[in-house]
């Protein structure tokens, strides 16, 4: 982690694999910094080319050095060469014969992603190729980048602030599409344009203030008292609107959906009734006992939850039956949660598991009634280490605890969006800022020293800086950015 003695030099030349680990169809590495061209010449060639496009061509004989049309980085204002470029080629690494195909995307300074130089080499995705390319790189003259050092980078250039630069990361681990949707607004700038928009009006709004201080002996008025309480009013209303906004972004406005799932007699309404402190659903050894899907509210460490229990799978007898399988398949379908039931020795049908992948729901295998087997593991109720199917019990003692425990886990991921943390982060400025700014108004309106007024102010702008990322520390962006991956 990065400290205030360890902050990473936003000049230096850094490199990191930005696509997924593993092998693949495409591995793309970033390199970025002051250095880029020198670095990535001294491995990439273009196609056809001698010598290398990213150098400059040697002057005739008696003449001056031209530079090459093809360099990539025009250089700073008043160069000519194109933004953004795409070079088909190959890499050349140690202790490999033959070069790599690959092709380099290059990027100019300060029209980049980080606003240096950057480019990237995509190449096969074999990890012995990446890590030899990563490694002369190094050799070449750059550095491993840090965690989140390329979004940093990006939050240091002035090309986002770190509401933004947060929901990068949340566009990277968004789970869901409300997820992925949230995340891609406050990226679009939809938190915080209104905040630097409402900064600058309490700027002016202190500038007025602090000029009234300086010329206290004129008789000149900068602002008058309705004008400041009325811009006052407006922003602390904006606050209170934005901070109801997060609330609404942070707390989803249904509760996790937890279905019960499998055969007739695989044990769901017993595990639904235990699960749901005594619910009354009937349990009969009869199959199809449960015709309709049951519902009840749960709070599991927390997180709300609704469980449902559905209707065994089977095939409909009549109109009642095929009713059942139909709500029984919707509700599943809806599912956050699906746990998938199966008596001892009945185990999982293939086919079945096909039809609640497509579900997209998280599933946890179930083996009921764990009390009744003869092969169970030795602690039968946790989870084994083979097929990850967890045993319960509804009449041992302590037969559902490992079940329960497994789904507090899995709720309590899914209840808490990518956002959150920048989105507590938020909150907690913005209530100051709003205590801040009835403060404020608390003096104007009772006829305070002016010296007061601009006090309160001046904390409102503190807390709307730190929120923005006008104001910061080295502890904040060390905490922010040290959540990324490495490469992002």
């Amino acid at each position: 982690m990065l400290t205030r003695s360890d902050t990473p030099h936003p000049d230096d030349t850094i490199v990191a694999v930005s696509s997924a680990p593993g092998s693949g169809l495409r591995a793309i590495v970033r390199v970025s910094g002051p250095k880029t061209r020198e670095v990535v010449s001294a491995v990439f060639a273009a196609d056809g080319e001698e010598p290398n496009p990213l150098t400059p061509f040697p002057g005739k004989e008696g003449g001056t050095e031209e530079p090459n049309p093809l360099t990539p980085f025009p250089g700073k204002e008043g160069g000519t060469g194109p933004a953004r470029r795409l070079i088909p080629g190959a890499v050349r690494l140690s202790g490999i014969h033959s070069p790599v195909p690959a092709d380099l995307y290059l990027f100019a300074g300060p029209r980049s992603y980080t606003g240096q130089n950057l480019a990237e080499l995509h190449l096969i995705g074999s990890p012995p190729l990446v890590e030899r390319l990563v490694a002369d790189l190094l050799i070449a003259g750059a550095r491993p980048a840090r965690a989140g050092e390329f979004t940093l980078r990006a939050f240091l250039a002035g090309k986002m602030d770190l509401p933004q630069a947060e929901a990068v990361h949340a566009v990277i681990e968004a789970g869901t599409d409300g997820d992925l949707q949230l995340a891609l607004t406050q990226l679009a700038g939809g938190v915080t344009r209104p905040l630097h928009l409402l900064r600058d009006d309490l700027l002016n709004l202190l500038a007025d203030t602090e000029a009234a201080l300086d010329f206290a002996d004129e008789d000149i008025t900068f602002v008058g008292k309705p004008e400041t309480l009325t811009r006052l009013t407006t922003a602390i209303a904006r606050l209170t609107n934005l901070r109801r906004q997060l609330d609404n972004r942070t707390v989803s406005g249904r509760p996790v959906r937890v279905a019960l799932v499998g055969v007739p007699n695989a044990g769901k309404s017993s595990l639904f009734n235990v699960l749901g402190s005594g619910m009354g659903a009937l349990v009969s050894p009869v199959p199809g006992t449960t015709r309709d899907y049951l519902t009840c509210r749960l709070d599991l460490n927390g997180v709300a939850v609704e469980l449902i229990d559905t209707a065994g799978w089977m095939a409909a007898a009549d109109t009642i039956e095929e009713q059942a399988q139909q709500l029984g398949g919707e509700q599943a379908g809806r599912a956050d949660v699906i746990l998938w039931c199966a008596e001892p020795g009945t185990g999982f049908d293939p086919s079945d598991a096909s039809r609640l992948a497509a579900t997209g729901a998280e599933i946890l295998r179930i083996t009921t009634k764990a009390d009744l087997a003869s092969d169970i593991p030795p602690s039968p109720f946790a989870q084994t280490e083979s097929g990850g199917v967890l045993f319960s019990s509804t009449i041992a003692p302590g037969g559902t605890d490992a079940l329960r425990a497994a789904l507090i886990e899995r709720v309590g991921s899914l209840a808490r969006p990518p956002l959150a943390p920048s989105q507590s982060r938020c909150r907690h400025h913005l209530e100051g800022c709003v205590r801040d700014l009835q403060e404020a108004h608390r003096h104007v309106l009772f006829d305070d020293p002016a010296e007061l007024v601009a006090l309160s102010l001046r904390g409102a702008l503190d807390q709307l800086g730190e929120m923005v990322g006008a104001v910061y520390t080295n502890d904040l962006l060390d905490r922010i950015f040290s959540r990324f991956c490495i490469g992002k």
